[in-house]
């Protein structure tokens, strides 16, 4: 549940003097904390629509995933053109160590796709809503700093 607590009660509470009936959309909440909920109604319907704790923790794994340099370069440069790890290291400007070690991460989330031709292994951007997340995130930034 959803509660405001007290340091806001003193200022309902004069509120409220003023009407000679108590609103039926503010409820005590019976924790003995000396707060009213304001909207039940509402509450309770949000409150069955909010994703579990383990969504939440799941989405914040993506979000882990896309929070590193590397692997969003290696994902901005493998969105059109299938690299090896020899020309990511180059392109980025990394060890061929560090890019394998960002793949296996990249693969644990279905992200890319290996193709291996002789003793090359050619990475290519398998989920294209990767791009747009990246897409969508830039965006959000972009209007942050506006």
């Amino acid at each position: 549940m959803f509660y405001l607590h007290s340091f806001s009660t003193s200022y309902i509470i004069q509120l409220n003097e003023c009407s000679t009936e108590r609103s039926d959309s503010m409820k005590a909440c019976d924790i003995n904390c000396n707060c009213t909920i304001f909207h039940q109604d509402i509450l309770e319907k949000v409150e069955k629509s909010l994703k579990t704790d383990q969504v939440f923790n799941g989405l914040i794994d993506v979000f882990k995933v896309f929070s590193d340099l590397t692997r969003l370069k290696i994902l901005e440069a493998i969105k059109d053109e299938a690299l090896c790890v020899c020309d990511l290291a180059y392109l980025l400007d990394v060890s061929k160590s560090a890019i394998s070690h960002q793949m296996k991460t990249l693969k644990s989330f279905d992200l890319v796709t290996s193709e291996k031709k002789g003793k090359m292994v050619y990475y290519k951007l398998k989920r294209n809503e990767a791009t747009n997340f990246i897409e969508t995130a830039n965006r959000l930034r972009r209007g942050l700093m506006t």
